[in-house]
Parts: C-alpha cells; sequence; structure tokens
C-alpha cells in the first residue's frame, strides 16, 4: 500500500518539541513496518507564518515570501528526517522525480515546498498522484471538513464524506475569504478533484489518528471519495 501523508506545520512542530516530532517518526516507521510505503509532505506552521509576516513588513516581494515559506517547510522536513535516521532519504525532496526514486529504494521521501505559489497541500496531492498512491492523508489541526468555517459558525456540520467535485464547492467560498482557513486549499482540491485520489482529512495531533486511517480505515475525520472508488484492498481484507 502506497501512501502519502501530509503534515501541517502547526501539527508537526507548532513549538520546536523533539518529542512531537519523534513521536510522528515512529507513527511512520509503525506503518514502514506493516509494508506501507510512506512519502510525507511537511507545511511551515507558525514560524513560516512569522518569517512571512516579517519579510512582508521589510517590503518583500510575493516570490521571496514564497521562498521564505518553502525553507521553512524544509528545515522542517529535516526535523522529521533526523528523527526517522535511515528510514528516510537523508535530505528533503526538492522535486517529484527525487521523491519517486526514494520510494524506489525503500526509503521514506520527506518534502516540504517545491514552487512560489503552491502550498504544501497541493505538493502533497502532487507528490500522491506522481506515484500512484492508494490513499492521501492530511493530518490537520482540524477534525475534518465542514460546510462552512467551524471557527466563525457554530452550526457548521462536518462531512463524515464527500467527493472531490464536493470538496472544491465547499473549499471555493472559504477560499476567498481571508479571515478564513480551509482544511486544504483550493488548488489541492481541484488537483485531488483531476486525479481522483482517495484522501482523508482528520485532526493530526495525536500522529497514532494517521496510524489507525492508514492501516484500517478508522478515524473521525472525512474521507474524499472519487466516484466509483474503493476501499484499499487491505483495509478490506480486515473486515
Amino acid at each position: 500500500m502506497r501512501v502519502v501523508v501530509s503534515i501541517g506545520g502547526s501539527v508537526l512542530a507548532p513549538e520546536l518539541d523533539p518529542e512531537r516530532v519523534a513521536a510522528y517518526a515512529d507513527a511512520i516507521e509503525r506503518l514502514t513496518a506493516e509494508d506501507c510505503a510512506i512519502g510525507v509532505v511537511v507545511g511551515g506552521g507558525g514560524v513560516a507564518r512569522e518569517y512571512i509576516t516579517t519579510a512582508r513588513d521589510l517590503g518583500g516581494d510575493e516570490v521571496e515570501l514564497d521562498e521564505l515559506g518553502i525553507g521553512t517547510t524544509r528545515l522542517n522536513a529535516r526535523l522529521l528526517i533526523a528523527a526517522l535516521g535511515e528510514t528516510a532519504a537523508p535530505a528533503p525532496a526538492t522535486g517529484y522525480d527525487e521523491a519517486a526514486a526514494a520510494f524506489r529504494r525503500g526509503e521514506v521521501p520527506v518534502m516540504g515546498g517545491v514552487t512560489p505559489g503552491q502550498t504544501t497541500d497541493a505538493v502533497a496531492v502532487a507528490l500522491a498522484e506522481s506515484v500512484g498512491a492508494d490513499l492521501l492523508v492530511f493530518a490537520t489541526s482540524a477534525d475534518g471538513v465542514y460546510d462552512v468555517d467551524p471557527n466563525r459558525h457554530d452550526d457548521a456540520t462536518r462531512f463524515e464524506s464527500l467527493s472531490p467535485a464536493e470538496l472544491v464547492d465547499v473549499v471555493l467560498p472559504m477560499s476567498r475569504d481571508a479571515g478564513s482557513s480551509a482544511p486544504v486549499d483550493l488548488l489541492a482540491a481541484k488537483l485531488i478533484d483531476r486525479a481522483g485520489i482517495h484522501a482523508v482529512v482528520l485532526d493530526g495531533i495525536d500522529p497514532d489518528a494517521v496510524v489507525d486511517a492508514v492501516l484500517r480505515g478508522d478515524h473521525t475525520g472525512t474521507n474524499v471519495l472519487p466516484e466509483g472508488s474503493s476501499e484499499p484492498a487491505r483495509w478490506t481484507g480486515q473486515r
């Protein structure tokens, strides 16, 4: 089973806590021990936002700000690589061919950002598509996809399941509101729709939630299921 896990920077490293990074490394190693081929994409989180805000105040242009964000995601990726040791490729992959080569060697590729204007959400979908992943897991600080921003609406309803096209429809109005925070960004949602990838959006604060979702399909988040798709064979074999 080939899986890409997108770990939000605010999930992996809300603060520079080695125990938290080590817990995620342990979760990934448990998955590889169960014959899962794992690729990881790491976000920048609050540290990236601080750098970007400071650089904007100093007059940096948007490409420069994006490059700062990319640099921060790759620093977070290096933290995870350090915790994974020999399990991981030795440096963050800077392109999809490089990550695919690590898959073929039996290593865990860890990526951050790739190019200005593209978030790590979109990088994760592109990686999943490029390696033919069976499953894409977004480990976020939210517990799934809601019909409206739950930070602004007390009556927000969480979806247990929706199609990629429905995900685009949900994310689109959120992406227009600068004060809202969509569970995945609009480009990532469109790429999921194009690729027809089975994705899961879940609360990744506890790394065990990712392990349960990958190995058994057990989670309390949202399934994004392409039309006509089926569950991974290892799930159906356990039920």
